[in-house]
């Protein structure tokens, strides 16, 4: 059984969205990161950058004591090591599924961060920040349109974690400033990742908690004011 420590963000919905597909059994334990949730001195045993999703896996494969993740990457590699599922066997398509996993966790998540900080809830509306972010946005999904025009996945024939990590940070599209229309590949991906089941399902996880997200105003506060004086408290 895998504990699964999460809130309704993309990073979380990667979680949900393999862990469904590879129909491995899970309990959802919420951190509402708008609550300050993710400050509590439990979760920060298993998340010490205070940052959702974190998992515990009580079953590891060898068979020893539980084994606690953090960062959405990490999880997304260490369950597919775990099951066996949605990452290759062989050296040059494992390759190609690591890439564009670390692609999304260093460019695609980070880039459309600042877009949504910028132009949804920065208290004043810089003109400069909002269109780089969108600018550099739009950027990354035209490199993945142009991955995209030649195989139906983004590292091959395969579903596979590069696609679980990249799909929730398109979701959010038109918050980005950005027309799917615009990029057909990216389209056509996005349109049959969403229809898929396994996605259905973790998507349907989050409405159970849409009604606990707390006002802007004082989201902005628990998460966008910290210090390093926050991690000495």
């Amino acid at each position: 059984m895998i504990e699964l420590y999460y809130w309704t963000t993309p990073n979380g919905h990667k979680i949900t969205m393999f862990l469904e597909e590879a129909e491995l059994p899970y309990t959802i334990f919420p951190i509402n990161i708008g609550a300050g949730d993710q400050f509590k001195p439990d979760f920060l045993k298993i998340a010490p950058n205070n940052r959702i999703p974190a998992i515990i896996d009580r079953e590891p494969i060898d068979g020893g004591e539980a084994v606690s993740v953090f960062e959405s990457g990490a999880i997304l590699l260490y369950l597919a090591e775990k099951t066996g599922k949605l990452i290759p066997a062989n050296l040059r398509d494992r390759v190609e599924v690591l890439q564009w996993l670390f692609w999304q966790m260093g460019g695609l998540g980070p880039m459309a961060g600042q877009n949504h900080h910028f132009s949804q809830y920065a208290p004043e509306k810089i003109p400069y920040a909002i269109d780089r972010y969108v600018k550099e946005t739009s950027r990354l999904y035209a490199v993945l349109n142009r991955r995209l025009g030649d195989r139906e996945f983004i590292a091959g024939d395969s579903y596979s974690i590069a696609d679980i990590a990249s799909y929730p940070w398109i979701v959010p599209h038109e918050r980005q400033g950005q027309n799917l229309a615009d990029f057909p590949n990216l389209k056509r991906w996005f349109e049959s990742i969403q229809a898929r089941p396994s996605t259905i399902r973790a998507y349907e996880k989050a409405e159970a908690f849409k009604s606990q997200t707390l006002d802007i105003e004082r989201s902005r506060n628990m998460l966008f004011n910290q210090s390093a004086e926050t991690v000495r408290r």
